[in-house]
């Protein structure tokens, strides 16, 4: 899996962030909070993987699995794509921890709509829970599966803007309300007046969760 990296500010490396990208998008498309975030966070690496397929929609981006009113593609199609991406995913993330010489718990995943669809899905389902998942402007995949397939329970922030034409604002209420119903820490911020995107105060309030999950 292809991917971008940025090395931690203080050169001294004990937590890591991973940005997964939206559809039509790659790594590279959120790289770049890392020069935001990197001096607030100095002792953290910085990843960015390239979702696996090439994008039905985009022919220069990338997806984590087809999006049938997008593409196209068939609602079996696009739950064997995420299977698919969510294995991929998580032999990444574990490489990556692995190569830093970092547990589960030094790691936040750092989704962005496709991507935070995806962070979503795989945090709950790995066997050690990761320090902390922010889902920006996403949905929860199959809310209803939640309770039978999750092994462990992360702190997640869901953070969603209230103008969002693509992923509608409503999807944040029921991904919320899928984690409290099952056990898990949740807290969320609405960037108000924000569509399909992230506001300074989202990455601001991003910042401070995942600063605290990493005991910054």
């Amino acid at each position: 899996m292809k991917f971008g990296r940025v090395a931690a500010v203080s050169g001294v490396t004990q937590s890591m962030v991973v940005f997964v990208h939206g559809y039509g998008a790659d790594g590279a498309d959120l790289l770049g909070l890392a020069e935001s975030l990197g001096p607030h966070l100095p002792n953290t690496v910085f990843y960015a993987p390239d979702a696996p397929e090439a994008c039905a929609g985009n022919p220069f981006g990338r997806q984590w699995f087809g999006i049938p009113r997008f593409d196209g593609s068939s609602e079996a199609d696009a739950k064997a794509g995420l299977a698919r991406s969510a294995e991929d995913l998580n032999g990444f993330l574990d490489a990556q921890l692995s190569a830093e010489g970092l547990l589960p718990e030094a790691l936040v995943l750092v989704g962005f709509s496709q991507g935070a669809m995806m962070s979503l899905h795989v945090a709950p389902r790995r066997d050690v829970a990761v320090g902390g998942v922010v889902a920006i402007s996403g949905k929860m995949m199959f809310p209803d599966t939640l309770q039978a397939e999750a092994k462990v329970k992360p702190e997640v922030l869901l953070v969603h803007g209230d103008q969002d034409p693509v992923v509608p604002f409503d999807e944040m209420q029921a991904a919320g309300n899928a984690l409290v119903a099952n056990g898990f820490a949740t807290y969320g911020h609405v960037m108000k007046g924000t569509g399909h995107g992230i506001a300074p105060d989202g990455l601001q309030v991003a910042l401070s969760f995942i600063a605290d999950r990493l005991g910054v």
